[in-house]
C-alpha cells in the first residue's frame, strides 16, 4: 500500500537516507493516511542521533533533543524527526526517567501505545507493521502494543488516551486493554490536570462525545471526575426525565453541536443534581436550587482541571441560563437577549434544545414549538437590528453628561432605565425620544 507523502516530509526522509541513516513517517500520521483522513501534522523518525540530523539540515530547532527530538525548519514549517529510542524506567506514571538511542525502528515502534499508532512508512519499505495495527484498523479496535498493563503502566495518560481514540474514531477498545484500564485508572491521580483535561476535551469534541461512558464503566471519570459518576447513580423519578442524571447529561452532549465551552455546559448543566434532590410524598423527585449550585460546582471542576477563564466564563453562562423561563413574545425574547448578553443567547438556544431532547417526551411538542418560537422571535429581533444592549442605544453616557442630567454613577443608572424602555419598545431608541424622556424624569 502507498501513502502520498507530502513534498517537504519526503525530502526530509530522502535526505537522512542519502546521508546513510533510515528514516520514515510514523504514528498517527501513517495511521490517518490509511483511513483516508489527512494527517494534522507529519512525525518522522531515523536511525540518526539527533546531532546528526543537526548535521544534515541547516535549520534546526532543539526542541526535545535529550528525548532525541530535533525539529527541522524548511520554508518556515516545522517538522519533529525523533531518533529511534528504547525509553527506560517510568518513575512518575508519566515521563521515562532516561532514554536510550537505538538503531531498531522495531525497538522504537514497540514502545509505542497503541498497535494503530505503531506503523512506519517510506517509500523504499512501504508500511511497517510488525504489531499488525491494520488488522487493527479493519477490525476497529483500540489495542495496546504488547502488554497492556506495561503500557499504561509507563504512562497512565494513555488510558484517557485510548477512550479518546475510541471516541475519534468509533472504535472498540480491545478486552485485555480495556481490562487494564479498569485496573490502573487509579494511576490517573498523578497525572497532571493539564493533561487531563486537553484529552478531556478531545473526548468531548469527537464525533462520539457519549463514549464519556465508556470513561465511566472503566473507571477513569471515578478519579478525573468524580461528580460525574454520582450523577451516573441518581435518578430522575419525575414525568420530564427517562434517564439517571448522568445519562441524562451523555444525551444532552450527543444532542449539540461541536464547540467547546457548549459540550462542556452539556458535560455539566445538571451536576449539582444530586446533591439537592428531593423526593415528595408521591414519590416523584424534585431538583431545587439545581442550576445555582450546577454553576458553582461546574467552575469549581473547571478551576481544577485548570481550564481558560473565558471557557469558565463561558460555560457558567450556559449553565445559568439553560433553565431559564423565556416567554415567547417579541418583548421577553429583547429582554433576554439582553439579559444574558447578545454573544451568549444563541448558545443558549442551543443547550436549551439539547436539554430538552435528553428529555422524556411529557409535553415535548408543547416544548419544541415554544423554543421555535423563541428562534424565531430572536432572528427577528436580529434582522431588523433592534436594540438589546447599551452598545446600540441611542443615548451614551457622554450624551447624558452633554445634557447635564447625569454624573458618575447617576449615568450607568439612568442609561439602564432608558434601555429598559427601549427593551419594552424598540422604537423609542431615538436621540430625540431618549432626550424627552430624561427631561420629563428630571423635571
Amino acid at each position: 500500500m502507498q501513502i502520498q507523502l507530502p513534498k517537504k516530509v519526503k525530502y526530509i526522509i530522502e535526505q537522512l537516507e542519502a546521508a546513510g541513516f533510515e528514516a520514515y513517517a510514523v504514528g498517527g500520521c501513517v495511521r490517518d493516511s490509511l483511513l483516508n483522513r489527512i494527517p494534522d501534522d507529519w512525525d518522522i523518525t531515523t536511525s540518526a542521533t539527533p546531532y546528526e540530523v543537526k548535521d544534515v539540515f541547516p535549520r534546526t530547532i532543539d526542541t526535545g533533543i535529550q528525548h532525541g527530538t530535533v525539529t527541522v525548519m524548511l520554508d518556515h514549517e516545522g517538522f519533529e524527526v525523533t531518533t529511534y529510542r528504547i525509553d527506560g524506567t517510568y518513575e512518575d506514571n508519566r515521563h521515562p526517567k532516561e532514554v536510550i538511542f537505538t538503531s531498531n525502528l522495531v525497538e522504537d515502534l514497540k514502545r509505542r501505545d497503541f498497535t494503530i499508532n505503531a506503523m512506519a512508512y517510506n517509500e523504499k519499505s512501504g508500511i511497517v507493521d510488525v504489531f499488525h495495527g491494520m488488522e487493527d484498523l479493519k477490525a476497529k479496535k483500540i489495542r495496546c502494543v504488547g502488554d497492556a498493563r506495561e503500557r499504561f503502566t509507563e504512562d497512565a495518560l494513555r488510558m484517557m488516551r485510548a477512550v479518546r481514540f475510541s471516541a475519534q474514531l468509533g472504535y472498540e477498545i480491545e478486552e485485555k486493554t480495556r481490562f487494564a484500564i479498569t485496573e490502573l485508572a487509579p494511576n490517573l491521580s498523578h497525572i497532571s490536570a493539564e493533561r487531563i483535561q486537553t484529552e478531556l476535551v478531545k473526548l468531548l469534541l469527537s464525533p462520539n462525545p457519549d463514549y464519556i461512558r465508556t470513561a465511566y464503566d472503566v473507571g477513569i471519570t471515578a478519579v478525573i471526575l468524580p461528580e460525574f459518576d454520582k450523577a451516573m447513580e441518581t435518578a430522575q423519578n419525575n414525568p420530564h426525565h427517562i434517564y439517571t442524571v448522568g445519562e441524562h447529561l451523555i444525551h444532552c452532549l450527543s444532542n449539540i453541536k461541536k464547540e467547546k465551552s457548549l459540550r462542556i455546559a452539556a458535560l455539566l448543566h445538571d451536576i449539582a443534581k444530586p446533591d439537592v434532590k428531593e423526593t415528595d410524598e408521591d414519590g416523584i423527585d424534585h431538583f431545587y436550587n439545581h442550576v445555582e449550585l450546577s454553576e458553582k460546582m461546574a467552575t469549581d471542576i473547571l478551576r481544577r482541571l485548570k481550564f481558560d477563564n473565558e471557557t469558565i466564563t463561558n460555560v457558567r453562562k450556559y449553565i445559568k441560563y439553560h433553565d431559564y423561563y423565556i416567554e415567547p413574545t417579541q418583548k421577553a425574547v429583547r429582554h433576554a437577549i439582553s439579559l444574558i448578553g447578545e454573544q451568549y443567547f444563541p448558545n443558549v438556544l442551543e443547550i436549551k434544545r439539547a436539554d430538552m431532547l435528553a428529555q422524556s417526551f411529557y409535553q415535548r411538542e408543547e416544548k419544541e414549538q415554544k423554543l421555535a418560537a423563541i428562534s424565531q422571535l430572536y432572528e427577528e429581533i436580529i434582522e431588523k437590528k433592534e436594540c438589546v444592549s447599551l452598545k446600540t442605544l441611542a443615548l451614551s453616557g457622554s450624551d447624558l453628561i452633554s445634557l447635564g442630567v447625569a454624573q458618575g454613577k447617576e449615568i450607568g443608572q439612568i442609561l439602564s432605565f432608558l434601555l429598559k424602555d427601549v427593551l419594552d419598545e424598540p422604537s423609542h431608541n431615538t436621540k430625540e425620544y431618549l432626550t424627552s424622556l430624561i427631561q420629563q424624569k428630571m423635571s
